[in-house]
C-alpha cells in the first residue's frame, strides 16, 4: 500500500473526459504481448467491468492506468494526467489482490493511518459501515480471514474519498452477504458519481453492476458495450421444464444445440426458442416448470473467447 502525499494542486479534466483512459495501448514482455492497441476508458458515475481469463491482459491494463507500468506503445492517462503523478493517485482508490498491509496493525489502526493520508477523509464509522467492519476494529490483520482481509482492502480502498475506485477481483474469499454488502457500497459510490474499474472471475457480479463491460482476450479487446449488448452476441436461448421427454430425442429436433436432464428436468439450449416450446408442449401435454432464459454474460463471454481461439 503506497502512503499518498498531501497535495495542493488538483487537475480537472474537461467535463465528460474519462478518469482514466489507455489509447492504443501496447506492453510487451519479450516476445509476449500482454497489450495490444487497447482502447479503454473509465467515466465519473460508472462500473467498467474488466473482463478476460488469465493472462488476458487485466491486470496489464490496471498497472498503465495507474502507472505502476509504462506503456511500450499508445498512452495512459489518470485525471487527464501522466498517471503516478501526487494529484492523480491521491484522487483514486485502489484494492488489488495483493493488499501488501502491515499484518502486526490491528483493523482500526490500519483505517486510521490510512485516513490521515487524506485531506478529506471519510469518517471512520462510515469506513466501517460501508465495508462491513463492524466487530473487526480491534483485531489484528493479519488474524483475520481472507474474506474479512478483503473488507478491510476494501475500507481503506475507500475511505479517501476517491473520485476513481480500481477494484481487482475485490469479492475473492467473501461469503454471499458480504459480497452483497459490498455490491451495495459500490452502487452507493457510484451514486455519489465514482468512477469504478472492476475486475472479476464472478461474472454475475459483472453482470448486477456493470454499466460498461470490456471483453479482454490475448491482450486485445474483442468487444465492448452493455451487458445487453455484450450479451446479444449469442443468440441461443436455454429452456428448462420438468417433463419425461428424453433428451436424446430432443436432440434431433431442428434450433437444438443440446439437450441434457438434470433429475426430473430437461435442459435445451436452442438457436431460438418458440418452436422449440411449442414441439415440447405438444409432445407432453403434462409439461410443466417451463422456463425459458436468454444468453446471460457468462455464455457471451464463452462465446466471445472461443471465438478467438486459432483453428
Amino acid at each position: 500500500m503506497d502512503i499518498i502525499a498531501r497535495s495542493t494542486t488538483t487537475t480537472t479534466p474537461p467535463a465528460g473526459s474519462p478518469l482514466a483512459s489507455l489509447q492504443g495501448a501496447g506492453k510487451r514482455y519479450g516476445a509476449v504481448a500482454a497489450l495490444e492497441g487497447v482502447d479503454l476508458a473509465v467515466r465519473a458515475g460508472e462500473v467498467v467491468s474488466l473482463l478476460g481469463a488469465n493472462g488476458a491482459g487485466k491486470t496489464t491494463a490496471i498497472g498503465l492506468m495507474l502507472g505502476l507500468l509504462q506503456p511500450g506503445a499508445g498512452s495512459a492517462a489518470l485525471f487527464g494526467q501522466p498517471p503516478g503523478t501526487l494529484d492523480a493517485r491521491r484522487r483514486t482508490g485502489v484494492m488489488l489482490q495483493d493488499g501488501g498491509l502491515h499484518g502486526d496493525l490491528r483493523v482500526e489502526e490500519l483505517l486510521r493511518l490510512t485516513c490521515s493520508y487524506y485531506p478529506r477523509p471519510r469518517s471512520f464509522d462510515e469506513c466501517v459501515q460501508l465495508a462491513g467492519l463492524e466487530g473487526l476494529r480491534g483485531r489484528r490483520y493479519d488474524r483475520l480471514s481472507g474474506g474479512q482481509q478483503r473488507r478491510v482492502q476494501f475500507a481503506l480502498a475507500v475511505c479517501g474519498r476517491p473520485e476513481l475506485l480500481f477494484l481487482d477481483e475485490p469479492t475473492t474469499g467473501l461469503d454471499i452477504q458480504a459480497r452483497q454488502q459490498l455490491w451495495r457500497a459500490v452502487r452507493e459510490l457510484v451514486a455519489e458519481g465514482c468512477g469504478v474499474l472492476l475486475t472479476t472471475h464472478y461474472l454475475e457480479e459483472a453482470e448486477a453492476l456493470s454499466d460498461r463491460v470490456v471483453v479482454l482476450d490475448r491482450g486485445r479487446v474483442v468487444a465492448e458495450g452493455s451487458v445487453s449488448a455484450i450479451r446479444a452476441h449469442v443468440a441461443q436461448r436455454r429452456i428448462r421444464c420438468a417433463t419425461s421427454i428424453e433428451p436424446e430425442r430432443v436432440r434431433a429436433w431442428p434450433q437444438v444445440l443440446s439437450a441434457s436432464r438434470d433429475s426430473d428436468r430437461l435442459e435445451v439450449v436452442a438457436v431460438t426458442a418458440e418452436p422449440v416450446v411449442r414441439r415440447l408442449l405438444h409432445a407432453d401435454p403434462q409439461l410443466s416448470d417451463l422456463e425459458v432464459l436468454r444468453a446471460g454474460l457468462a455464455d457471451a463471454f464463452i462465446h466471445l473467447t472461443r471465438e478467438q481461439d486459432p483453428a
